[in-house]
């Protein structure tokens, strides 16, 4: 006999589930939890899958952030004093391995440009005659305020043509410094190259942001412990999932959030019989203010 329905359920629940989001754009009332929910819908159903699903939120997270909330701190900013010789900043740069550096005077207060380590290659190489001055080399530094909107800093980032800029206080004092690949990260997560190391380990733990992270339910507390320094006892569960699942007193639905030992988990993905993935966000550190160069 001939299928009077030749479309698969499959492709009526992906028709469905798009309907669903033209109407959620298309009509009253929008909201970002009505989206968040219709996203987290269409992962359950095998959509999308769940590093996608992380993306369409990192998009969404970065629409509700300001630049203090992903810049480096001005106590972890690697500088380059602007009197220093090229033999005594090269160190600096060969350990930071870092593409750009602020160029400051006196103290981090006062950056005087930003150096682009791809600019040294002439000097290094022979390719010009001039001698080497930093001053000379760095490029203008872009300053931006803290409460500056991050996805319109991301913005600006495309627009003009650059990766890093210096995060001012209300006070005009430098706080920070952010860099394009630290919004990229907010929305793909962790963007490892080839100065990093990747084990085992890393393949159940992937970084989202600075404090975040996308976590398998499988992994075990002996890891878990290992990658964040945490003391959870495995003495009664061999994995992160089930400590999690002991905490909650049932099997907990995706979305749901609990607390152990101040860090902070949310069940991003889980069935009927257990927990698959979990997301981990760690206390924000806190770091006094750095007033030495």
């Amino acid at each position: 006999m001939s299928d009077d329905h030749p479309h698969s359920t499959n492709g009526s629940a992906r028709k469905s589930w798009a309907t669903k989001l033209l109407q959620l754009f298309t009509g009253e009332p929008n909201s970002r939890e009505e989206l968040v929910d219709l996203i987290q819908d269409a992962e359950e159903r095998d959509l999308i899958d769940n590093d996608t699903k992380e993306m369409i939120e990192g998009v969404l997270d970065v629409a509700e952030l300001k630049v203090r909330d992903i810049m480096v701190p001005r106590s972890q900013m690697v500088t380059i004093d602007i009197n220093q010789g090229v033999d005594e900043f090269l160190p600096i740069v060969i350990d930071a391995q870092h593409s750009r550096y602020p160029v400051i005077s006196e103290n981090k207060d006062h950056v005087e440009g930003i150096l682009l380590a791809k600019d040294l290659l002439a000097y290094g190489f022979g390719m010009t005659e001039d001698n080497f001055l930093l001053s000379k080399v760095i490029r203008p530094a872009v300053i931006v305020p803290e409460g500056k909107r991050v996805d319109v800093l991301l913005k600006e980032f495309r627009s003009q043509r650059y990766h890093m800029a210096i995060v001012v206080d209300e006070y005009g004092g430098v706080s920070g410094l952010v860099t394009i690949e630290d919004i990229l990260e907010e929305i793909v997560g962790d963007i490892e190259d080839e100065t990093d190391h990747n084990d085992d380990v890393k393949a159940d733990i992937r970084r989202i942001n600075k404090s975040r992270y996308s976590v398998k339910a499988l992994t075990t507390i002996e890891d878990f412990n290992d990658y964040f320094g945490t003391h959870f006892g495995d003495e009664e569960y061999d994995t992160i999932g089930g400590m999690v699942a002991h905490g909650f007193g049932h099997l907990p639905k995706s979305g749901e959030e609990l607390s152990i030992q101040g860090i902070h988990f949310k069940v991003t993905s889980a069935d009927k019989r257990r927990i698959q993935q979990l997301q981990v966000s760690l206390p924000e550190p806190q770091v006094d203010s750095d007033t030495e160069n």
